[in-house]
């Protein structure tokens, strides 16, 4: 695995890194999953910043104070449903990765925490989703020095098992 990726399965709710990203739906405003452990764990400040901030388009990040998740950061992006992969979803997605990489870089974080976008109740293929996470991943950092170092956190076993297996090939 390359020095500057890393992958761990847990809580990204917990990570100590200058940013962790919210898998967000497009109104910014908190929902089920990853969105809604982050809008628990930050508080319930994090719904009255994001809803200042007018929502957010697929494809694109906005980032809000970290307030209390261990994070300076929060970086919201919204990834794309899965309709069948006629819908430009794999480039929605890329473009997500792209977008968070860049604000990450914008704010200098060193250290950005990154959950698996669009694999749960979005439907995107999980094996699909982290070649795209990780080849966007590889390309920005291979020309960035910030962010440092990036870590994919997994909640479930497969999206860590599809991911270990993919960083390790």
């Amino acid at each position: 695995m390359e020095e500057r990726i890393k992958l761990i399965q847990g809580d990204i709710t917990i990570m100590p890194v200058d940013a962790v990203v919210n898998a967000a739906n497009s109104s910014l405003l908190g929902g089920g999953g990853v969105d809604g452990a982050i809008h628990r764990a930050a508080g319930p400040g994090l719904a009255e910043i994001c809803r200042l901030l007018g929502g957010c388009e697929v494809g694109e990040a906005k980032v809000t104070p970290g307030l209390h998740l261990h994070a300076k950061y929060i970086i919201h992006t919204v990834g794309p449903v899965w309709k069948g992969g006629k819908n430009e979803e794999a480039e929605k997605l890329a473009n997500c990765y792209r977008s968070i990489l860049l604000q990450a870089e914008l704010h200098e974080c060193n250290t950005v925490a990154i959950p698996n976008i669009s694999t749960g109740i979005y439907h995107f293929p999980k094996q699909l989703a982290a070649e795209i996470a990780i080849r966007e991943t590889r390309n920005f950092l291979s020309s960035h020095s910030v962010p440092v170092t990036v870590t994919f956190v997994c909640f479930d076993q497969e999206n860590f098992d599809i991911y270990r297996d993919l960083l390790n090939s």
